[in-house]
């Protein structure tokens, strides 16, 4: 036998040779292809890090490196060298390797914000070689390490996608996916990754085989399946060993930030506020308290003065409408008209800010800047807020106890983290108030109780809109700029939008979302509702419960009493059917239970017991009377349900604890966090020094604190902001404008105050009195400035035709809420009863939205209910603005619908009815005595004799006309005229503006 070469193939089959060799040869081509690719990569790397090191670095350096160095690093950036470069900035990397449009060096480029203006941009060709050498993979140089991933660019990744089932609320299988350890750790199938190896790490197994996350609750959980871009980063994280590195540049501390300079700090509104002396003014004769300093001083420089006090019966009508939202009555301009004291009008105003009348008008203001709203918005079916209406009557009843201004401030902020409200079952008043009051971070616009617009780029907006009614309402900055950028006016980085969410983050996390409506279940477990009402009203409301149980189970008693008597008679009859022998054994069957009956007793029950079963429903066929009243038993039974009221919730915001870490989104996009931020307070306003201290006490709930540290900062006396902002809004409505213009801007790209010595007096009046708000009221108008006659002169428009300076009083019209009240108290169809659940609104076929009368009246507007997609018609008409998400300043037209709405709708017509009515009860059937009691009502004042005279002659033309048009109506003419005449009255000028 010849000797086989040891390398030739054994005799198989010639095709199972030829298979063997062409495995071969494809082994042996993928290995040489794997080296040609190894070889290229080699290659590629080897040429992107001589671009870089040849073109990039002096490009970069020559173009950018002026402001971008290790000295000067404007928005803490290097850009001349790799190691800068790579570091980023205040937004994070400025490079997505193979991604030059999402790479933010590129945008800042293209959009022209770098070089800053007055340098010479980049020429076409430059711009290219970036985006080239960014397109082939962003290479730094020989020596750096930008290969390497570090855990903070994964830890966002498994944030967004995974930790809402594998994180703080909820671990399914025992697995934790927000730290590295925890991952190593892994769960009931153990660890979910194997540092150094991919291939065999559990979690990205699971990914692969799409069985994480779970596809069938993508929209029940509002989560994404992982890009294949982010499976490749973790699985390079991974691959390079799954290290947990330090916390890279956590932005915050006690360190000056280098983004906003000590020349920014210096800016006016960032000063806090300081009380000089009172200006030196030539006459003292119109002065009535330190405000008339500040203005007099200001018109004589320009050659004006203060115009003649009005006359009483106008400052009465003013100060009503001002302080209440409501006109006096004649009885009440005649009771001020008769007091003599020299003190009467400071005596009214006493009275009207005493009136709870008074916060329902101011509160309105309040509700503004909440962007308080019954309903959620956005999605058509716009659901309803149940609860929403106790922060409503939370603010009335504030301002009308003259709650200080910074109390009302920390409750609203923080009040979750005022007190310890953990046992449900005992809650005080004020803790029940403290918890009422954070609703004012729960009002904005949210559809997220819908899976599909409950994602996390969907709860991010809802986050933003309550950063800007925070700081639109309470600091007057414009915040909200800095989500995607820096400020382009106003020394605010963009990661001081960051630190200022991560303070809200513990209650308002888009990685541990709670839903806006009701979910069933506990309170709170999935949702924004608490039920830590008061002791007081809980028990009332059990009792309440308990009574209607009661009641029901006493009418189910009767029914069934009722229904056992005619079983029994109707089995009676049937025994009497069957042989006399064993009528008393069935009976006595019929009265053991199953389980103690003898044998006999059980043959009886199988031969007898179907026939001698008698149903409710047997009795409802056959018995006509049992029907019947079975039939007023069950409409009794859902009377008494039909009272039941729903278990009473808060719709509140507390803080849940440690709540995931907040990263800068580059260009404010979720899919690119930058650097980790911690809390902290804007750093012009904290002479750069942010950092947030908690200082929680055994008495307050548990959480971070972070919101009640900033409570606490925001009302210091020398708080920069917050006493001069809302000193400025109530400047604005009494005088139409502020003396800072822009209301909620502050910045630089906002208003220079008219008066700003007059504006720290006031803020700091404000904090020295208390935070008195009606305090504030009475200086303001106490002054000789508030009094003024509206009159306007040729001199007036010739010097200071905006009446910036305030020669005379400006002329207001109502706003909506005040024209409907009005309309209501002088026809005499006005409700006082306050405060509960919103009155409802009715969509009518003809297109119009109006409220349905409760006993022939209407309450005041603030108790109607304020759905985002159906607006009371008059409201609307007359700019009452849609809270999207608030509104700081109410814009005032003059449109063609307002002036036919008033002469056309019909609810109009029905008011105008009614107050002819009051005038003819009030004057008699004496026409000039009608059409005083007429101007009295509504305007507070006597027609002149001119103005009588042209109202007798109407009134007699239109009783005319319509006796010769309707004959056989001639005994109503007259009273038809004077509903005319009302309803003409009720569109005057002189009746919708305030002189």
């Amino acid at each position: 036998m010849k000797s086989r070469n040891r390398y030739s193939l054994p005799s198989y089959p010639s095709w199972w040779g030829l298979r063997i060799c062409c495995l071969f040869t494809c082994l042996l081509s993928t290995v040489l292809l794997e080296k040609t690719s190894l070889a290229a990569d080699e290659s590629a790397t080897t040429a992107g890090q001589s671009l870089f090191t040849d073109q990039i670095q002096p490009l970069l350096t020559a173009r950018c490196g002026e402001c971008h160095n290790q000295k000067a690093a404007k928005a803490e950036l290097d850009l001349t060298n790799a190691v800068g470069l790579k570091a980023g900035g205040e937004s994070g990397s400025l490079v997505v390797p193979g991604k030059p449009a999402d790479s933010l060096l590129i945008q800042k480029i293209v959009d022209g914000e770098m070089p800053p203006k007055g340098k010479s941009p980049l020429t076409k060709e430059e711009i290219k070689l970036l985006q080239h050498w960014i397109q082939t993979g962003g290479q730094l140089g020989k020596s750096n390490d930008s290969q390497r991933v570090s855990q903070w660019a994964v830890l966002p990744i498994f944030q967004l996608r995974c930790t809402v089932c594998h994180g703080t609320r909820k671990q399914e299988a025992g697995l934790d996916l927000r730290t590295p350890a925890a991952m190593l750790k892994g769960g009931k199938s153990g660890p979910a990754i194997v540092a150094g190896k991919p291939a065999e790490s559990l979690l990205l197994k699971r990914i692969h085989n799409g069985e994480m996350p779970p596809r069938r609750d993508l929209v029940a959980a509002s989560v994404k399946p992982m890009e294949a871009g982010e499976v490749a980063l973790i699985s390079k994280w991974i691959e390079q060993g799954a290290k947990a590195t330090a916390v890279r540049s956590a932005v915050g501390g006690n360190q000056r930030d280098v983004l906003v300079s000590d020349e920014d700090r210096q800016f006016w509104s960032f000063q806090p506020p300081r009380r000089g002396p009172l200006p030196v003014i030539g006459t003292a004769t119109a002065v009535s308290n330190p405000l008339d300093h500040f203005i007099l001083k200001q018109l004589q420089e320009n050659g004006l003065n203060l115009s003649p006090a009005a006359d009483p019966r106008t400052l009465m009508r003013r100060a009503y409408y001002d302080l209440i939202g409501l006109p006096p009555s004649p009885a009440q301009v005649k009771e001020f008209l008769a007091d003599d004291a020299p003190n009467r009008y400071e005596k009214l105003l006493d009275r009207l800010l005493a009136s709870p009348q008074y916060g329902e008008h101011w509160g309105g203001f309040w509700l503004d800047l909440a962007g308080y709203a019954d309903s959620e918005g956005i999605q058509h079916s716009d659901a309803i807020r149940p609860f929403a209406y106790r922060y409503r009557d939370y603010v009335i009843q504030s301002l009308n106890a003259d709650k200080p201004y910074s109390r009302f401030v920390m409750e609203q902020v923080a009040g979750d983290e005022l007190a310890d409200y953990s046992n449900p079952d005992q809650v005080d008043r004020q803790t029940h108030d403290n918890l009422v009051a954070t609703g004012f971070l729960r009002m904005v616009p949210d559809a997220t109780y819908f899976g599909i617009t409950n994602f996390v780029p969907d709860r991010l907006e809802i986050i933003d809109d309550t950063l800007e009614v925070f700081s639109s309402s309470i600091l007057g900055l414009t915040v909200k700029c800095a989500r995607c950028h820096s400020h382009k006016f106003d020394p605010i980085p963009q990661r001081d939008y960051y630190r200022l969410s991560a303070i809200f983050k513990g209650a308002i996390d888009e990685n541990d979302w709670l839903k806006p409506t009701r979910q069933g279940g506990n309170p709170g477990s999935t949702d924004r509702y608490l039920a830590a009402i008061s002791t007081t009203e809980r028990n009332t409301w059990r009792q309440h419960q308990q009574s209607i149980q009661e009641a029901v189970a006493t009418i189910e008693k009767r029914l069934a009493d009722e229904q056992n008597r005619l079983i029994r008679l109707e089995q009676q009859q049937r025994i009497e059917k069957l042989p006399q022998a064993i009528r008393e054994d069935v009976k006595r069957m019929l009265g053991t239970p199953a389980e103690k009956r003898d044998v006999i007793l059980k043959y009886l029950a199988d031969k007898f017991a179907d026939r001698l079963k008698v149903t409710r429903d047997e009795l409802l066929k056959t018995n006509s009377s049992f029907k019947k009243f079975h039939e007023t038993a069950q409409a009794d039974i859902k009377k008494s349900k039909g009272k039941e009221k729903p278990q009473p919730l808060i719709r509140a915001l507390w803080d849940r604890g440690e709540p995931s870490p907040t990263y800068i989104l580059r260009r404010g996009n979720y899919l690119t966090p930058g650097r980790l931020v911690q809390p902290g307070l804007p750093s012009v306003l904290t002479r750069g020094r942010t950092t947030l201290e908690p200082k929680p006490t055994k008495s307050q709930s548990p959480g971070t604190g972070r919101r009640l540290a900033l409570a606490r900062w925001l009302v210091q006396s020398d708080h920069p902001l917050t006493s001069r902002v809302i000193a400025n809004r109530l400047w604005k409505h009494h005088f139409e404008n502020g003396i800072v213009r822009t209301l909620d801007n502050f910045g630089r790209a906002g208003s220079r105050p008219t008066h700003p010595e007059l504006l720290d007096w006031m803020a700091t009046e404000l904090v020295e009195s208390g935070w008195s708000l009606k305090h504030l009221h009475r200086v303001i108008m106490t002054s000789a400035t508030y009094r003024q006659q509206s009159t306007v002169t040729e001199d007036h428009l010739r010097r200071d035709p905006e009446n910036r300076l305030l020669a005379r009083m400006p002329l207001k019209r109502l706003d909506a809420e005040m024209l409907r009240d009005a309309l209501l108290t002088v026809s005499g169809r006005l409700n006082l009863t306050p405060f509960g659940p919103a009155d409802p609104i009715e969509a009518r076929g003809d297109g119009l939205v109006v409220s349905q009368p409760s006993g022939g009246t209407w309450r005041r507007s603030i108790y109607v209910i304020q759905r985002r997609t159906q607006a009371l018609t008059i409201l609307d008409t007359f700019d009452r603005p849609q809270m999207n998400p608030n509104c700081v300043e109410r814009m005032t037209s003059t449109v063609a619908p307002q002036a036919l709405h008033l002469l056309n709708s019909k609810m109009i017509h029905e008011l105008a009815v009614s107050f002819a009515a009051r005038v003819q009860l009030e004057a008699g059937d004496e026409r000039a005595a009608q059409i005083k009691q007429a101007y009295l009502v509504a305007l507070s004042r006597p027609p002149n004799q001119q103005e009588v005279q042209l109202s007798l002659r109407y009134l007699e033309q239109l009783t005319s006309q319509w006796k010769q048009e309707q004959p056989e109506k001639s005994a109503e003419a007259p009273q038809q005229a004077l509903v005319n005449y009302c309803h003409a009255v009720m569109n005057l000028a002189a009746f919708i503006y305030i002189d």
